[in-house]
């Protein structure tokens, strides 16, 4: 790969989570472009539910010289349910690998969704709009910037009348996040 680029990136990593049977789905920064408005990001944040037969595989996968990914740290995040990151070096370029937790959010989170393909680019499974929109807002209101309330404003205008409003109605209550959504709503 010599022209990387982040959507080549979660490709790469796509295609390797498909091959393993690995669940996983697109958000953060990525799901926000497909769904709302373009702009510039260098990370792609996968949900995935990683088990620890997987690490080897991964590593194997994503190795030096190319790629650095820690099967310690990786480890770590299965076990803790967190996440854990692969760096891609000729670029800077990373992807945040999120472990699913379990809750009823996240299990929804990572079977609720749909496939996106652009043809050339890429062919993957993304969270659904209002998943996205609601990690979005519990990112802002966990002291994240104000890029998640314009990526939740984008993906409102873009996606127009195809949001289940009511659904991210009664998740962002349920999630503590009506205030921030209602923030959202009036500045449309």
């Amino acid at each position: 790969m010599s022209e990387m680029r982040p959507y080549v990136l979660m490709q790469t990593m796509v295609d390797f989570l498909e091959r393993e049977s690995i669940p996983y789905r697109i958000v953060g920064s990525m799901a926000s472009i497909i769904y709302g408005e373009p702009r510039f990001t260098n990370d792609v944040d996968i949900l995935v539910d990683l088990t620890s037969e997987k690490i080897e595989p991964l590593c194997q996968e994503f190795s030096l010289p190319d790629y650095y990914v820690s099967a310690k740290t990786a480890q770590e995040a299965i076990v803790s349910r967190k996440q854990f990151n692969i760096l891609h070096f000729p670029t800077g370029f990373k992807v945040d690998l999120i472990l699913t937790t379990d809750s009823d959010f996240s299990r929804l989170d990572i079977s609720l969704g749909k496939r996106i393909t652009s043809a050339g680019f890429y062919d993957a499974m993304f969270a659904s709009p209002e998943n996205v929109i609601l990690k979005k807002l519990l990112f802002f209101q966990q002291g994240g910037s104000d890029k998640h309330l314009r990526d939740c404003a984008s993906i409102l205008l873009v996606q127009g009348e195809t949001i289940d409003q009511k659904y991210l109605d009664q998740w962002a209550e349920q999630l503590g996040v009506s205030d921030e959504l209602g923030l959202v709503r009036s500045s449309l």
